[in-house]
């Protein structure tokens, strides 16, 4: 009969910390495993010192490494994972061979701990149980005495190895953190903060809950003294509702209207890449001390001291316009933005009707503050100028999404522009729950059209997987388009060059075959 496998979480430091279950553990064991660095000195050794029973086989993993070099022919990763493999076959010849084998973990095992890896290869063979421990997180915050996150905050976790522009973003991008792996990693994570305009916010602990505990604020920690055992707490934005301890938990944030009110600014981003960002809202983006939008259009800003980023999903303009227009009222300058041009399928729209919702509330709140629309280069610009000039007549633009308006709507004025011999440019073409309005919108097209008219799509346009596919009308097949395209379909003067350039007349007279 094989053993038993237990990973046993023993808390940041305090040996008091240690729960009631992980100390019985300890105390049945046959084998005690713990891991060290190369100096051999174990923590969780330390911690659990006082537990470990008489006659105890004890087995010292040693990492053969750490940050430093090693000769392992593969690397870094080589000469871990084989440190990896070969403790856990020490440990399987015990469970082989009936024997109870606890493996001690500072924290807890499966928080960025390293019993982890000896689950991953030992539990598909022995039977195994962990036993969860205090995080350093919760330590840390306990030792700070500063909830980290109230109410609707969002906790992100982050290594400290993180490169420092990742770091910031996501600093940015949330509202509470905690910040692990520190020591050599301190001054990146220092300027991340920075960056992420939190550095004031964010509080150092070093070693928490044991007796070489340290608090102090992030800002004024000195970057060579900082040991690895150590973590940077941000508390959630949340906290600032909170200064009064007898205001209800549930309390809603208020609009603050300042001396001045900010400036709401809605930009384009344009279609993709950097070069087509037009210098006007580059400076823009560059003065601005919040950015609102959907999440990989707010990804597109980097990241800067001073800048807030708030990133939310694709399905509320609405209530994005508002929180914009809610920190512009506050006094902030803010940027709200849009892929393409804000104006067109884009966030102007839902700031205005925003704004107009407002103005008739009785009690206008946005009065003051001055909303400008800054154009970007659209998604049909992009693909026509790919193509050559199919857009170069009179032309229409129709969205195919029928969330904001009903479908027959859409198809009514499908036919108008079928019937109008416009050239078409097609946005929100389809996606994974909409798969056959564009067929539909085809054979609505072909009823008013020569089978023969040019198509364009255009993937990706201007990103590294850019596609343009030129064909015809009659020979489309609409089941290769997703969200990422944008669809032209030509009129009756739109031709193809012997070069494969897609072009429309300008002249009626061509256009209507004289």
């Amino acid at each position: 009969m094989s053993g038993r496998l237990f990973g046993v979480g023993l808390g940041p430091g305090d040996p008091e910390l240690i729960t009631r279950k992980a100390a019985r553990l300890i105390d049945q064991a046959d084998v005690v495993a713990y891991h060290s660095g190369t100096h051999g000195r174990s923590i969780a050794r330390s911690i659990a010192a006082e537990l470990l029973p008489t006659g105890v086989i004890e087995e010292a993993l040693v990492y053969p490494v750490t940050t430093g070099r090693t000769d392992h022919a593969g690397g870094y990763d080589g000469a871990i994972t084989a440190f990896y493999d070969e403790s856990a076959e020490r440990l399987a010849v015990h469970l082989a061979a009936g024997r109870t084998v606890v493996v001690l973990c500072e924290g807890d095992p499966l928080f960025y701990g390293s019993y982890m890896y000896l689950h991953d290869r030992l539990a598909p063979r022995f039977p195994a149980e962990v036993v969860p421990g205090v995080t350093s997180v919760s330590a840390a915050s306990a030792a700070a005495a500063q909830p980290l996150a109230r109410h609707e905050d969002v906790l992100t976790i982050l290594p400290g190895t993180l490169p420092r522009p990742e770091l910031a973003r996501r600093l940015a991008d949330t509202q509470a953190a905690a910040i692990l792996k520190l020591g050599r990693t301190f001054p990146e994570v220092r300027a991340a903060l920075a960056e992420a305009g939190r550095l004031d916010d964010a509080v150092y602990v070093e070693r928490a809950s044991s007796e070489l505990q340290r608090v102090q604020p992030a800002a004024s920690v000195d970057p060579a003294a900082v040991p690895y055992f150590s973590i940077v707490i941000v508390p959630g934005h949340d906290r600032r509702l909170r200064t009064d301890p007898s205001a209800p938990r549930t309390a809603a944030p208020q609009v603050v209207t300042a001396q001045r009110a900010g400036r709401l600014l809605v930009v384009g981003l344009g279609p993709g890449p950097d070069r087509w960002l037009t210098t006007e809202v580059s400076d823009a983006l560059a003065r601005v001390q919040h950015v609102v939008g959907y999440a990989p259009y707010v990804d597109r800003v980097p990241q800067r001291e001073g800048l807030q980023r708030h990133a939310s999903g694709n399905t509320v303009e609405l209530d994005r316009a508002r929180f914009a227009l809610d920190l512009a009222a506050g006094g902030a300058d803010v940027a709200v933005v849009s892929g393409g041009d804000a104006g067109v399928f884009g966030m102007a729209a839902a700031v205005f009707e925003a704004v107009s919702a407002d103005e008739s509330s009785g009690e206008p709140r946005y009065a003051a503050v001055d909303v400008e629309v800054l154009p970007g280069l659209t998604a049909a610009q992009a693909v026509a100028a790919r193509a050559g000039a199919p857009l170069g007549a009179d032309y229409a633009v129709v969205s195919l999404s029928d969330r904001l308006k009903p479908w027959p709507v859409i198809e009514q004025r499908l036919a108008a522009i079928g019937q109008a011999d416009l050239a078409l440019a097609v946005y929100n073409p389809a996606s994974r729950t909409r798969v056959d309005q564009l067929a539909r919108a085809r054979k609505i097209l072909l009823e008013y059209r020569d089978p023969q008219t040019p198509v364009v799509v255009g993937r990706e346009v201007g990103r590294p997987g850019e596609e343009l596919t030129v064909t015809t009308l009659a020979d489309w097949d609409p089941g290769t388009v997703d969200m990422r395209c944008l669809v032209i379909v030509g009129c009756s003067s739109t031709t193809v060059t012997a070069g494969g350039r897609v072009w429309s007349a300008r002249s009626v007279e061509r256009s209507m075959g004289r």
